[in-house]
């Protein structure tokens, strides 16, 4: 892992493969351990040079007041095609999942120069808040057991691992993979507050930033390959949401995990990385 600077910020980043292979640039939801490192290392292998980075605010990149951010979702757009750029003189490959879905979106949309692919994974096509009509919002028996639980002290490793693990176990996930990221998560969190460590785990970030105007509309400008992969079991955004993604977006593929809730599982590893590797 290291750090670039570019256009006044710094970005931890963290790069998989030959530098001389074709760029995939994988935004961190918040930090770029949401792409697990056997599936960067799948990309690899599959001749790709895989960089997964931090998100303002989080990890090893420039971090402020993440309750209120400096910066808005246009920002974090304009940040993804300054860094693809910086790392390679051709159009990268750019992948989103969740909440950093978004950001992909809207940055293939403002900088069509700077990417040739996108991937979006488990994410929707509306910023966070209230839901379009058409769009499948969260499951709310869910959100109930999620969001009723009392916060932890956010300077306690094992207490944030802990909860870390009980939310995994209710959104679907495996309780043990999310306990041991949560600890790498808190051991790279730059500052010693408890509000930096909190937007670290739960991207809180997002609820705070301005992202208008809507981009939903615009989606069928988008000119390149396209993958919109999501879990079948996904109670946050709801699969339909995925399927939204893939009418609107012209000649997208989607790819339907059908064991999957809010991450990529590792026995869906090699499936989606060579989907991604077709693009």
């Amino acid at each position: 892992m290291s750090t670039v600077e570019v256009n006044g910020v710094v970005f931890g980043i963290n790069s998989f493969g030959n530098e001389e292979d074709p760029l995939v640039l994988l935004i961190g939801s918040t930090t770029m351990l949401s792409w697990p490192d056997a599936f960067c290392e799948a990309l690899a292998a599959g001749g790709r040079h895989a960089v997964r980075y931090d998100l303002r605010d989080s990890g090893d990149s420039t971090a402020g007041n993440p309750m209120k951010p400096a910066y808005d979702l246009r920002d974090l757009a304009a940040d993804a095609a300054a860094l693809a750029a910086h790392l390679d003189d051709r159009p990268a490959h750019l992948a989103g999942i969740g909440v950093s879905g978004m950001v992909a979106q809207v940055a293939a949309l403002d900088h069509p120069g700077s990417f040739d692919a996108l991937t979006l994974v488990g994410t929707r096509p509306v910023a966070p808040g209230p839901v379009d009509d058409d769009l499948p919002d969260h499951d709310q028996a869910t959100m109930g057991k999620l969001f009723s639980r009392p916060m932890p002290d956010w300077m306690d490793r094992e207490a944030v691992a802990r909860r870390s693990a009980e939310g995994s176990q209710i959104l679907g996930n495996d309780h043990q993979t999310a306990k041991v990221l949560a600890g790498r998560i808190w051991d790279r969190t730059a500052g010693s507050t408890p509000e930096v460590h909190m937007a670290n785990q739960i991207g809180i970030v997002f609820s705070k930033l301005d992202c208008t105007p809507r981009w939903r509309e615009r989606l069928p400008e988008l000119e390149i390959p396209t993958l919109v992969i999501h879990g079948a079991k996904d109670p946050f955004f709801p699969v339909g949401n995925g399927e939204a993604l893939a009418r609107e977006i012209p000649n997208a593929s989607l790819l339907v995990l059908e064991n999957a809730s809010t991450v990529i599982p590792p026995s869906d590893f090699g499936e989606v990385a060579a989907a991604m590797l077709q693009l």
